[in-house]
């Protein structure tokens, strides 16, 4: 859920280099995977209570941004619009985790 204009960049980096044709769907899904478990990996020994969280905001900045451009080239070149696709989820999980049912719970909602 990028802006147009930096979108259009990222796509306009790629296709200065000639970096679509390392690009199908199974390599950017598998680039998407690694760069998110370079996001957790930075909390891996962590005190679970977060308070050294603040020293990581430059780095998880970093992967983060990783991650955003593999999951933009990745729906770009599968014709996904996050946005839509974004919202429509945001429909099911209303449906799926009512107020009423689910407020201060962390149970799946098969378990409601």
């Amino acid at each position: 859920m990028l802006p147009a204009d930096l979108i259009e960049e990222l796509l306009g980096f790629r296709t200065e280099r000639d970096w679509e044709q390392f690009h199908a769907p199974r390599n950017l899904a598998i680039s998407l995977s690694l760069e998110a478990s370079e996001v957790l990996e930075l909390f891996q020994w962590q005190d679970p209570r977060g308070e050294a969280v603040q020293a990581l905001l430059p780095r998880l900045r970093e992967e983060l941004a990783d991650v955003a451009v593999y999951l933009t080239y990745l729906c770009h070149d599968l014709g996904i619009d996050l946005e839509a696709a974004v919202r429509e989820k945001m429909l099911q999980n209303r449906r799926k985790y009512p107020v009423e049912l689910s407020k201060g719970s962390a149970k799946k909602y098969t378990e409601l």
